[in-house]
């Protein structure tokens, strides 16, 4: 992966021990040559996770809506900020610019981000590695659910099985950097998509 993306909380929350973790992660991209595409703010886990990747020297990539600018307080000290017209364009230029993403805590918005990302993955649109850094247990209540819904049928355990998931910033980069996706859904080949 030469860039990643990360999806998180525009809000600190109240666990300083996640801080701190997002603040490393934003090191350890940089420190492992890789560009940070985030959503651009200063404030909350973004802050820190672009704050982390900044201090280490790393190239940090901000993509925000416009009527965003003023809410989130635009990083200024980005290697490059693109504004865009809306959440969707911001999420698709998120896409288009990451080799993978990472998934850290976060509310409504991360969660957004997380599914859409997921379904087009399972929708075979894309082969990137996604991976959650389970900070604190924080997903755990998530990663449960979704087994709920691959034991109700709603969810295949091989899309499941796609959503990497570790607790530390060096395991989750060890199974990304190893990440084999999956095969093509058959309709997709047959569409000639």
């Amino acid at each position: 992966m030469k860039s990643v993306s990360v999806f998180c909380g525009s809000s600190e929350g109240n666990n300083s021990s996640i801080l701190e973790l997002t603040y490393q992660l934003g090191k350890a991209i940089a420190v492992k040559n890789m560009t940070l595409v985030y959503g651009a703010a200063k404030i909350g886990l973004m802050g820190k996770v672009a704050q982390g990747a900044l201090d280490a020297k790393g190239n940090v990539i901000g993509v925000i809506p416009k009527f965003l600018q003023t809410k989130e307080i635009v990083n200024t000290e980005l290697t490059e900020l693109i504004v865009t017209d809306n959440m969707h364009d911001r999420k698709i230029l998120m896409y288009d610019k990451s080799d993978g993403f990472i998934i850290i805590p976060g509310g409504f918005g991360t969660m957004d981000e997380f599914f859409e990302i997921t379904t087009w993955g399972q929708l075979g649109l894309h082969t990137k590695p996604i991976g959650i850094l389970n900070v604190n247990g924080y997903y755990d209540a998530l990663i449960k659910q979704c087994k709920v819904m691959v034991s109700s049928g709603f969810l295949k355990q091989e899309n499941l099985d796609a959503v990497i998931v570790d607790s530390t910033i060096d395991g989750l980069f060890d199974k990304m950097n190893n990440y084999k996706p999956l095969p093509a859904p058959k309709w997709l080949n047959k569409e000639g998509l």
